[in-house]
């Protein structure tokens, strides 16, 4: 247990706390996908930065995919949680959620309901 550490943003200069808790709790950072590797030229971004790098990160890999590939991808391996996030997993259209391809690839295989953003080509 590291407790909280105030941080500053490396890319934007926001102040923000990065940690597990006295409690128990996780830092927030682990609600997202492992995508980044911590290096020592970079230190912690804010949630908003972190969430921006990660959905850049994502859509790069997204545009590589083919129906083909989409199936044995590497999303699919990773740990499976119940934690959406807007603008990763989701994004909200007229009250509704519309499912973007990572949630799709990380389930791994289509549901067959036609989604308008299945990696699979339904």
């Amino acid at each position: 247990m590291n407790g909280i550490k105030e941080k500053q943003c490396s890319s934007c200069g926001t102040d923000f706390g990065c940690g597990d808790t006295a409690e128990g709790s996780k830092c927030w950072c682990n609600d997202f996908p492992p995508l980044f590797v911590p290096t020592t030229a970079i230190d912690c971004l804010c949630p908003a930065c972190f969430k921006n790098s990660c959905s850049e990160k994502i859509e790069e890999y997204v545009s590589t995919l083919t129906p083909e590939t989409a199936v044995h991808n590497k999303a699919a391996l990773l740990p499976k949680s119940t934690h959406l996030i807007e603008g990763i997993d989701y994004y909200l259209e007229n009250g509704n959620y519309v499912f973007k391809a990572f949630f799709h690839l990380k389930r791994g295989s289509c549901c067959g309901n036609g989604c308008r953003h299945c990696p699979y080509d339904f």
